[in-house]
């Protein structure tokens, strides 16, 4: 389901939070601030604004049914965003990552999130991992996505920083004390 086919959300209370969740290739700890310029290599699942208890628990509730990581192989590059000046790494096309996808997909939308370019959802959602300068992946190169996060895009209302609230999966952060 495409975010513009999916049926009018309920009013969410709160004020709106700016989200990313993302399939980091490179492990990053709840609570570690990193520049907006300087992401850690990840896939992206979905961009959406909600408040910030709805958006937790939408995806939490999208995580609860997926079990262990995911297995891609990195593709060819291409070339995203505005003129193509953000080069990627293209994940070959992988059923599993497509249903998470979906789900995280269909629980935003239901909590009432307003998904960010509807038109990369769905049948548009095309997975990669941006270069980061020399950082990067390689075609040919087989990755196991199990450190999925929400990350607040804008902490604070500081939109030069980015931070990781939750996490899910092997890689996510241990409990610790109350």
């Amino acid at each position: 389901m495409d975010a513009s086919e999916a049926p009018a959300a309920p009013e969410s209370s709160g004020p709106q939070g700016a989200f990313v969740v993302v399939a980091f290739v490179e492990w990053t700890p709840v609570g570690e601030p990193f520049s907006k310029h300087r992401w850690p290599l990840h896939v992206t699942l979905l961009r959406f604004d909600a408040p910030y208890e709805a958006a937790l628990a939408a995806v939490g509730r999208a995580f609860e049914a997926h079990d262990g990581g995911i297995g891609v192989r990195i593709g060819g590059d291409a070339h995203f965003g505005y003129r193509g000046r953000v080069r990627v790494s293209l994940v070959e096309p992988e059923p599993a990552l497509d249903a998470l996808h979906a789900r995280v997909l269909a629980e935003v939308t239901a909590a009432g999130g307003r998904v960010h370019s509807p038109q990369h959802t769905g049948q548009g959602f095309k997975p990669h991992v941006s270069v980061q300068g020399e950082r990067r992946v390689h075609r040919g190169d087989r990755v196991r996505l199990d450190d999925f996060a929400l990350v607040d895009m804008a902490p604070d209302g500081d939109t030069s920083v980015r931070v990781v609230v939750a996490d899910w999966g092997a890689g996510a952060t241990p409990p610790g004390p109350a």
